[in-house]
């Protein structure tokens, strides 16, 4: 199969400074610093910068008289462990030694509310603390769709309330969870534990672009604002449909639900209405990444995958994962190939070789190759060049030889 290279113009708008900017956009935001232990939440998601953002948040807080610790903060992923989300910030840099901060790990849980679908529940450790930092990156959610959607309101609820809270917000039905989300959010601010969230605005190329420090009192009536201008960072195919899309690498890091439904256009949620476009009649998932610790959520949305992907399933930890949040085809086991070549061959036996698209994961999409029948489309797509001879799909040991950088 020849396949043609393809470099699509992102939106691109890196900060030079991160850490001057967190201290900046703190300074800006006029916080009564507490004199105690002020908590700073730590999730789950490869998001750039995170460790040097971590630090930032921390040594501004030490400059103010405070005293910052670390909360991992992540609700049931990691297997709803103390030691597993422990683990799973360490892998991304936020260390003890690294922040120049302990790292408080706990399952423990207070009650801080009630909603109609049950407790709202805060971190034992964030709510003995005299304030907490919420910080987190902001953008389009993977499952509900609304004003609000991934960002510092789901990090109090979700991330911060472990999987009491979790399990709480998630057994609201799909199309009325943004509304939860602000059910919940304001009984966390109510409870006068929040002093802050930074919430981060990564560009088209996973950079960090903007940071935001609000007060918690503004948290809930700004970031609307800030998720809808997300929409004009966020990456996408260049086109809307296609018959084959082939993901390199799938997992937690790059999305909540492994593969980002915003991008493949499935959702897989039960009772709801899925995503019109992009319109894709087979997705294909090659490896899971090292980094989601064997949580493969998410891998129910793919049509097909291969042995190693299969292989490197935690299936305790995709399954407490899967379970929280209520949608088990999530973790349904697609038909599985024993290599890259086996599954190529296979689908192009029975769907053709037209249409077809490589992509290295959801959040990466600057570059990228497609069948050589759509090299005149991608040509004259305004935010793509391509290059101008074709590559051979070739394969070693079964496993393909594109390269994505």
């Amino acid at each position: 199969m020849k396949l043609y290279r393809v470099r699509q113009k992102l939106e691109s708008n890196p900060l030079a400074d991160v850490a001057a900017e967190v201290h900046r956009q703190l300074d800006a935001a006029n916080l009564d610093v507490p004199q105690g232990d002020v908590a700073i939440t730590a999730g789950s998601r490869g998001i750039a910068n995170i460790d040097v953002m971590t630090r930032a948040v921390g040594d501004w807080l030490k400059s103010r008289g405070a005293s910052p610790f670390i909360v991992p903060a992540m609700g049931s992923h990691n297997g709803a462990t103390a030691e597993g989300q422990r683990n799973m910030i360490e892998s991304l840099g936020i260390t003890e030694e690294a922040m120049q901060m302990e790292i408080r790990a706990s399952m423990d849980v207070v009650k801080v509310g009630e909603v109609a679908t049950g407790d709202v529940f805060m971190d034992r450790h964030c709510h003995e603390s005299a304030g907490v930092v919420v910080l987190n990156r902001i953008k389009l959610h993977t499952c509900f769709a609304g004003k609000v959607q991934s960002g510092l309101m789901k990090m109090m609820v979700v991330g911060m309330g472990k999987i009491r809270s979790a399990e709480t917000f998630h057994f609201t039905p799909t199309p009325v969870m943004c509304e939860m989300l602000y059910d919940m959010s304001t009984i966390l601010v109510d409870s006068g534990k929040i002093l802050a969230g930074v919430g981060i605005l990564e560009d088209g190329f996973d950079q960090t672009a903007e940071i935001h420090a609000l007060p918690a009192a503004r948290i809930i009536a700004e970031e609307p604002a800030l998720v809808e201008h997300h929409r004009s960072y966020f990456p996408r195919l260049p086109v809307e449909d296609l018959n084959v899309l082939v993901i390199d690498e799938m997992g937690k890091t790059y999305s909540g639900t492994g593969m980002d439904p915003n991008v493949i256009g499935r959702r897989g949620v039960t009772g709801l209405e899925d995503i019109d476009k992009p319109e894709i009649g087979v997705v294909a998932a090659l490896r899971l990444a090292a980094k989601s610790q064997g949580n493969a959520i998410g891998v129910g949305l793919a049509d097909f995958i291969t042995s190693r992907l299969r292989n490197a399933i935690d299936e305790h930890k995709t399954f407490i994962n899967v379970f929280t949040t209520g949608e088990m085809g999530r973790m349904k086991i697609p038909a599985t190939l024993e290599n890259d070549e086996a599954l190529v061959e296979t689908i192009a036996g029975k769907y053709g070789d037209a249409r077809w698209m490589f992509i290295p994961n959801t959040l990466h999409l600057e570059q990228l190759y497609v069948s050589e029948d759509m090299r005149d489309e991608m040509g004259g797509h305004e935010r793509c060049t391509v290059d101008p001879d074709p590559v051979e799909l070739a394969f070693e040991a079964g496993c393909h030889q594109l390269q994505f950088n």
